[in-house]
Protein backbone atom coordinates (compact mmCIF):
# COMPACT_ATOMS: atom_id res chain seq x y z
CA UNK A 1 0.00 0.00 0.00
CA UNK A 2 2.86 2.38 0.86
CA UNK A 3 4.46 1.75 -2.54
CA UNK A 4 1.14 2.45 -4.29
CA UNK A 5 0.60 5.71 -2.40
CA UNK A 6 4.13 6.90 -3.21
CA UNK A 7 3.66 5.95 -6.88
CA UNK A 8 0.34 7.79 -7.14
CA UNK A 9 1.84 10.82 -5.41
CA UNK A 10 4.82 10.83 -7.78
CA UNK A 11 2.54 10.61 -10.83
CA UNK A 12 0.39 13.45 -9.45
CA UNK A 13 3.42 15.68 -8.81
CA UNK A 14 4.97 15.03 -12.23
CA UNK A 15 1.60 15.49 -13.95
CA UNK A 16 1.09 18.91 -12.33
CA UNK A 17 4.56 20.08 -13.38
CA UNK A 18 4.27 18.73 -16.93
CA UNK A 19 0.73 20.04 -17.36
CA UNK A 20 1.78 23.53 -16.28
CA UNK A 21 4.77 23.40 -18.64
CA UNK A 22 2.88 22.20 -21.70
CA UNK A 23 -0.02 24.55 -21.01
CA UNK A 24 2.42 27.44 -21.42
CA UNK A 25 3.31 26.31 -24.97
CA UNK A 26 -0.34 25.51 -25.70
CA UNK A 27 -2.01 28.73 -24.58
CA UNK A 28 0.46 31.03 -26.37
CA UNK A 29 0.42 28.95 -29.55
CA UNK A 30 -3.37 29.17 -29.50
CA UNK A 31 -3.27 32.91 -28.79
CA UNK A 32 -0.98 33.53 -31.76
CA UNK A 33 -3.13 31.40 -34.09
CA UNK A 34 -0.84 28.39 -34.53
CA UNK A 35 -2.66 25.23 -35.63
CA UNK A 36 -2.43 22.60 -32.86
CA UNK A 37 -2.93 18.91 -33.60
CA UNK A 38 -2.53 17.45 -30.12
CA UNK A 39 -2.05 18.27 -26.45
CA UNK A 40 -0.62 15.21 -24.67
CA UNK A 41 0.16 14.57 -21.04
CA UNK A 42 2.65 11.70 -20.72
CA UNK A 43 4.55 9.68 -23.31
CA UNK A 44 4.01 6.35 -25.05
CA UNK A 45 0.67 4.73 -26.00
CA UNK A 46 -2.53 6.77 -25.67
CA UNK A 47 -4.74 5.52 -22.83
CA UNK A 48 -7.35 8.30 -23.00
CA UNK A 49 -8.28 10.65 -25.83
CA UNK A 50 -10.87 13.36 -26.35
CA UNK A 51 -11.29 15.68 -29.31
CA UNK A 52 -12.22 19.16 -28.19
CA UNK A 53 -14.58 21.61 -29.86
CA UNK A 54 -11.43 23.33 -31.13
CA UNK A 55 -10.61 20.09 -33.08
CA UNK A 56 -7.54 19.48 -30.92
CA UNK A 57 -6.86 15.96 -29.61
CA UNK A 58 -6.43 16.00 -25.83
CA UNK A 59 -4.60 12.81 -24.85
CA UNK A 60 -3.31 11.10 -21.74
CA UNK A 61 -0.47 8.69 -22.48
CA UNK A 62 0.79 5.69 -20.54
CA UNK A 63 4.06 6.96 -19.07
CA UNK A 64 3.95 10.15 -16.91
CA UNK A 65 7.51 11.23 -17.75
CA UNK A 66 6.79 14.04 -20.19
CA UNK A 67 4.26 15.62 -22.47
CA UNK A 68 4.03 17.66 -25.64
CA UNK A 69 2.00 20.05 -27.74
CA UNK A 70 2.12 19.05 -31.40
CA UNK A 71 1.91 22.16 -33.57
CA UNK A 72 1.84 22.56 -37.35
CA UNK A 73 5.11 23.76 -38.85
CA UNK A 74 7.18 23.64 -35.69
CA UNK A 75 10.40 23.68 -37.74
CA UNK A 76 9.32 24.00 -41.37
CA UNK A 77 6.29 24.05 -43.70
CA UNK A 78 5.25 20.42 -43.30
CA UNK A 79 1.47 20.31 -43.89
CA UNK A 80 -0.11 21.58 -47.10
CA UNK A 81 -3.61 21.19 -45.62
CA UNK A 82 -2.97 23.89 -43.02
CA UNK A 83 -3.04 27.58 -44.05
CA UNK A 84 0.51 28.94 -44.10
CA UNK A 85 -0.53 31.70 -41.69
CA UNK A 86 -1.25 29.02 -39.05
CA UNK A 87 2.15 27.33 -39.28
CA UNK A 88 4.45 28.13 -36.37
CA UNK A 89 7.48 28.49 -38.65
CA UNK A 90 5.72 31.37 -40.41
CA UNK A 91 4.88 33.31 -37.26
CA UNK A 92 6.90 36.43 -36.30
CA UNK A 93 10.19 35.70 -34.55
CA UNK A 94 9.12 37.13 -31.18
CA UNK A 95 5.90 35.10 -31.16
CA UNK A 96 7.87 31.89 -31.78
CA UNK A 97 10.28 32.77 -28.95
CA UNK A 98 7.35 33.33 -26.57
CA UNK A 99 5.75 29.99 -27.54
CA UNK A 100 9.01 28.08 -27.07
CA UNK A 101 9.92 29.66 -23.70
CA UNK A 102 6.38 29.79 -22.24
CA UNK A 103 6.64 26.31 -20.72
CA UNK A 104 9.79 27.17 -18.79
CA UNK A 105 8.33 30.49 -17.65
CA UNK A 106 5.22 28.66 -16.39
CA UNK A 107 7.39 26.25 -14.40
CA UNK A 108 9.27 29.13 -12.81
CA UNK A 109 6.06 31.03 -11.98
CA UNK A 110 4.56 27.88 -10.41
CA UNK A 111 7.67 27.44 -8.25
CA UNK A 112 7.69 31.08 -7.10
CA UNK A 113 4.01 30.95 -6.15
CA UNK A 114 4.47 27.69 -4.22
CA UNK A 115 7.57 28.97 -2.38
CA UNK A 116 5.68 32.16 -1.45
CA UNK A 117 2.68 30.17 -0.14
CA UNK A 118 4.94 27.83 1.86
CA UNK A 119 6.68 30.79 3.52
CA UNK A 120 3.37 32.54 4.19
CA UNK A 121 1.90 29.47 5.92
CA UNK A 122 4.91 27.83 7.58
CA UNK A 123 7.32 30.77 7.77
CA UNK A 124 10.33 31.90 5.74
CA UNK A 125 13.68 30.37 6.79
CA UNK A 126 16.56 32.86 6.81
CA UNK A 127 19.07 31.79 4.17
CA UNK A 128 22.52 31.36 5.72
CA UNK A 129 24.99 28.61 6.64
CA UNK A 130 25.25 29.09 10.40
CA UNK A 131 26.10 25.81 12.11
CA UNK A 132 23.56 24.76 14.75
CA UNK A 133 25.23 21.50 15.83
CA UNK A 134 28.60 19.77 15.48
CA UNK A 135 28.64 16.02 16.20
CA UNK A 136 31.23 14.50 18.53
CA UNK A 137 34.25 12.86 16.87
CA UNK A 138 33.23 14.24 13.46
CA UNK A 139 35.59 15.90 10.97
CA UNK A 140 34.29 19.34 11.98
CA UNK A 141 34.63 18.61 15.71
CA UNK A 142 38.22 17.40 15.27
CA UNK A 143 39.03 20.57 13.30
CA UNK A 144 37.73 22.74 16.14
CA UNK A 145 34.61 24.13 14.45
CA UNK A 146 31.72 24.64 16.89
CA UNK A 147 28.00 25.46 16.88
CA UNK A 148 27.43 29.15 16.14
CA UNK A 149 30.20 29.30 13.52
CA UNK A 150 29.19 30.30 10.00
CA UNK A 151 30.60 28.85 6.76
CA UNK A 152 31.63 31.63 4.35
CA UNK A 153 33.45 29.70 1.60
CA UNK A 154 33.99 26.14 0.43
CA UNK A 155 36.90 25.51 -1.97
CA UNK A 156 37.14 29.25 -2.72
CA UNK A 157 33.42 29.50 -3.60
CA UNK A 158 31.33 31.87 -1.50
CA UNK A 159 28.30 30.24 0.13
CA UNK A 160 25.29 32.04 1.54
CA UNK A 161 22.79 29.19 1.66
CA UNK A 162 22.66 25.48 2.39
CA UNK A 163 21.51 24.57 -1.14
CA UNK A 164 24.85 25.64 -2.59
CA UNK A 165 26.72 24.14 0.36
CA UNK A 166 25.24 20.68 -0.29
CA UNK A 167 26.26 20.73 -3.96
CA UNK A 168 29.83 21.85 -3.18
CA UNK A 169 30.22 19.14 -0.54
CA UNK A 170 29.12 16.49 -3.05
CA UNK A 171 31.69 17.62 -5.61
CA UNK A 172 35.01 15.85 -5.86
CA UNK A 173 37.87 17.72 -4.24
CA UNK A 174 41.64 17.25 -4.64
CA UNK A 175 42.94 14.56 -2.26
CA UNK A 176 39.40 14.42 -0.84
CA UNK A 177 40.23 17.56 1.16
CA UNK A 178 37.82 20.50 1.33
CA UNK A 179 38.86 24.04 2.17
CA UNK A 180 36.45 25.90 4.49
CA UNK A 181 36.52 29.56 5.45
CA UNK A 182 34.57 29.93 8.70
CA UNK A 183 33.53 32.98 10.73
CA UNK A 184 33.36 32.41 14.48
CA UNK A 185 30.83 34.00 16.85
CA UNK A 186 33.46 36.62 17.85
CA UNK A 187 33.67 37.65 14.14
CA UNK A 188 37.17 36.22 13.65
CA UNK A 189 37.64 34.31 10.39
CA UNK A 190 39.62 31.09 10.14
CA UNK A 191 40.51 28.68 7.31
CA UNK A 192 40.36 24.89 7.59
CA UNK A 193 41.32 21.97 5.34
CA UNK A 194 39.06 19.06 6.23
CA UNK A 195 38.63 15.50 4.99
CA UNK A 196 35.12 14.08 5.38
CA UNK A 197 34.43 10.78 7.11
CA UNK A 198 32.76 7.89 5.29
CA UNK A 199 29.71 6.57 7.12
CA UNK A 200 26.81 4.25 6.33
CA UNK A 201 23.24 5.51 6.42
CA UNK A 202 20.30 3.49 7.81
CA UNK A 203 20.04 1.67 4.45
CA UNK A 204 23.71 0.65 4.59
CA UNK A 205 24.78 3.02 1.80
CA UNK A 206 28.13 4.78 2.12
CA UNK A 207 28.07 8.57 2.44
CA UNK A 208 30.65 11.27 3.02
CA UNK A 209 29.97 13.17 6.23
CA UNK A 210 31.46 16.28 7.82
CA UNK A 211 29.39 16.04 11.01
CA UNK A 212 27.41 19.26 11.26
CA UNK A 213 23.82 20.50 11.03
CA UNK A 214 22.36 23.79 9.89
CA UNK A 215 19.03 25.10 11.18
CA UNK A 216 17.67 28.46 10.09
CA UNK A 217 15.58 30.91 12.06
CA UNK A 218 12.14 31.52 10.62
CA UNK A 219 10.59 34.91 9.78
CA UNK A 220 6.89 35.49 9.21
CA UNK A 221 4.91 38.05 7.24
CA UNK A 222 4.20 39.15 3.68
CA UNK A 223 7.55 40.74 2.83
CA UNK A 224 9.71 37.91 4.30
CA UNK A 225 7.57 35.43 2.30
CA UNK A 226 8.07 37.36 -0.95
CA UNK A 227 11.78 37.71 -0.27
CA UNK A 228 12.12 34.01 0.58
CA UNK A 229 10.36 32.93 -2.64
CA UNK A 230 12.78 34.84 -4.87
CA UNK A 231 15.93 34.15 -2.83
CA UNK A 232 15.16 30.42 -2.57
CA UNK A 233 14.34 30.31 -6.28
CA UNK A 234 17.71 31.91 -7.06
CA UNK A 235 19.51 29.51 -4.72
CA UNK A 236 18.00 26.44 -6.39
CA UNK A 237 18.81 27.74 -9.88
CA UNK A 238 22.38 28.48 -8.77
CA UNK A 239 22.67 24.97 -7.31
CA UNK A 240 21.45 23.48 -10.58
CA UNK A 241 24.00 25.50 -12.51
CA UNK A 242 26.72 24.22 -10.18
CA UNK A 243 25.47 20.68 -10.75
CA UNK A 244 25.60 21.04 -14.54
CA UNK A 245 29.07 22.62 -14.44
CA UNK A 246 30.18 19.88 -12.03
CA UNK A 247 29.01 17.18 -14.44
CA UNK A 248 30.84 18.88 -17.32
CA UNK A 249 34.09 19.29 -15.38
CA UNK A 250 33.91 15.81 -13.82
CA UNK A 251 33.60 17.08 -10.24
CA UNK A 252 30.21 15.38 -10.09
CA UNK A 253 29.55 11.94 -11.53
CA UNK A 254 26.51 10.80 -13.50
CA UNK A 255 25.42 8.98 -10.34
CA UNK A 256 24.36 12.41 -9.05
CA UNK A 257 21.49 12.39 -11.56
CA UNK A 258 18.10 10.79 -10.94
CA UNK A 259 15.44 9.46 -13.29
CA UNK A 260 11.84 8.42 -12.56
CA UNK A 261 12.95 5.71 -10.11
CA UNK A 262 15.15 8.17 -8.24
CA UNK A 263 12.28 10.67 -8.12
CA UNK A 264 10.05 7.92 -6.70
CA UNK A 265 12.61 7.37 -3.90
CA UNK A 266 12.61 11.10 -3.09
CA UNK A 267 8.79 11.26 -3.10
CA UNK A 268 8.59 8.16 -0.89
CA UNK A 269 10.92 9.71 1.71
CA UNK A 270 9.40 13.20 1.44
CA UNK A 271 5.81 12.14 2.10
CA UNK A 272 6.78 11.08 5.62
CA UNK A 273 8.06 14.60 6.37
CA UNK A 274 4.72 16.40 6.02
CA UNK A 275 2.57 18.22 3.48
CA UNK A 276 4.81 21.32 3.44
CA UNK A 277 7.76 19.19 2.25
CA UNK A 278 5.64 17.56 -0.46
CA UNK A 279 4.52 20.98 -1.69
CA UNK A 280 8.13 22.21 -1.60
CA UNK A 281 9.15 19.19 -3.70
CA UNK A 282 6.70 20.31 -6.42
CA UNK A 283 8.40 23.73 -6.49
CA UNK A 284 11.87 22.18 -6.50
CA UNK A 285 11.09 19.76 -9.35
CA UNK A 286 9.29 22.50 -11.30
CA UNK A 287 12.46 24.63 -11.19
CA UNK A 288 14.47 21.56 -12.24
CA UNK A 289 12.21 20.94 -15.25
CA UNK A 290 12.30 24.60 -16.25
CA UNK A 291 16.08 24.88 -15.86
CA UNK A 292 16.86 21.69 -17.80
CA UNK A 293 14.47 22.68 -20.59
CA UNK A 294 16.00 26.12 -21.08
CA UNK A 295 19.55 24.77 -21.47
CA UNK A 296 20.70 25.28 -25.10
CA UNK A 297 20.73 21.55 -25.84
CA UNK A 298 19.11 19.71 -28.79
CA UNK A 299 15.58 18.36 -28.19
CA UNK A 300 15.02 20.84 -25.34
CA UNK A 301 13.17 24.17 -25.51
CA UNK A 302 16.53 25.88 -25.05
CA UNK A 303 17.87 24.07 -28.13
CA UNK A 304 15.02 25.39 -30.24
CA UNK A 305 15.53 28.84 -28.76
CA UNK A 306 19.23 28.66 -29.69
CA UNK A 307 18.35 28.06 -33.35
CA UNK A 308 16.00 31.06 -33.22
CA UNK A 309 18.79 33.23 -31.80
CA UNK A 310 21.14 32.02 -34.57
CA UNK A 311 18.41 32.83 -37.10
CA UNK A 312 18.10 36.36 -35.70
CA UNK A 313 21.87 36.91 -35.80
CA UNK A 314 22.40 35.59 -39.34
CA UNK A 315 19.20 37.15 -40.68
CA UNK A 316 17.74 33.93 -42.10
CA UNK A 317 16.50 30.57 -40.74
CA UNK A 318 18.94 27.72 -40.15
CA UNK A 319 18.63 24.92 -42.72
CA UNK A 320 15.63 22.88 -41.50
CA UNK A 321 17.30 19.56 -42.36
CA UNK A 322 20.28 20.44 -40.17
CA UNK A 323 18.03 21.56 -37.31
CA UNK A 324 15.94 18.37 -37.50
CA UNK A 325 19.05 16.18 -37.54
CA UNK A 326 20.48 17.99 -34.51
CA UNK A 327 17.22 17.66 -32.55
CA UNK A 328 16.86 13.98 -33.50
CA UNK A 329 20.41 13.16 -32.38
CA UNK A 330 19.81 15.13 -29.19
CA UNK A 331 16.60 13.21 -28.48
CA UNK A 332 18.31 9.83 -29.01
CA UNK A 333 21.18 10.81 -26.69
CA UNK A 334 18.63 12.02 -24.13
CA UNK A 335 16.83 8.65 -24.23
CA UNK A 336 20.15 6.82 -23.79
CA UNK A 337 21.01 9.02 -20.80
CA UNK A 338 17.54 8.41 -19.34
CA UNK A 339 18.05 4.66 -19.71
CA UNK A 340 21.47 4.78 -18.03
CA UNK A 341 20.20 6.92 -15.15
CA UNK A 342 17.13 4.69 -14.69
CA UNK A 343 19.26 1.53 -14.58
CA UNK A 344 21.55 3.25 -12.10
CA UNK A 345 18.53 4.20 -9.92
CA UNK A 346 17.18 0.64 -10.01
CA UNK A 347 20.56 -0.81 -8.99
CA UNK A 348 20.85 1.73 -6.18
CA UNK A 349 17.31 0.94 -4.98
CA UNK A 350 17.92 -2.83 -4.95
CA UNK A 351 21.40 -2.85 -3.49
Amino acid sequence: MNILISLILMIAILSIIILIHEFGHFIWAKKFGVHIYEFSLGMGPVIFSKKGKDKIDYNVRAFPIGGFVQMAGEVYDDDEKIPKSKLMCNKPWLQRVIIVTAGVINNFILALVILFVIALIWGAPIQNVKISKVFDDSSFAKAGIVAGDEILKINDKTVKNFDKTQILLHMKSKNNTYNFVVRHSDNTVEEYNIKPQTIKDKDGKKQTNFGFEVKSKVERGLWPSIKYAFVKFGNIVNSMWLTVSGLVTGKLSISSLSGPVGIYEVVDKTKALGINNIIYLIAFLSINVGFINILPLPAFDGGRLLFMVIEKIKGSPVDTKIENIVHTIGFVLLMILMLIVTCQDVIRLIF
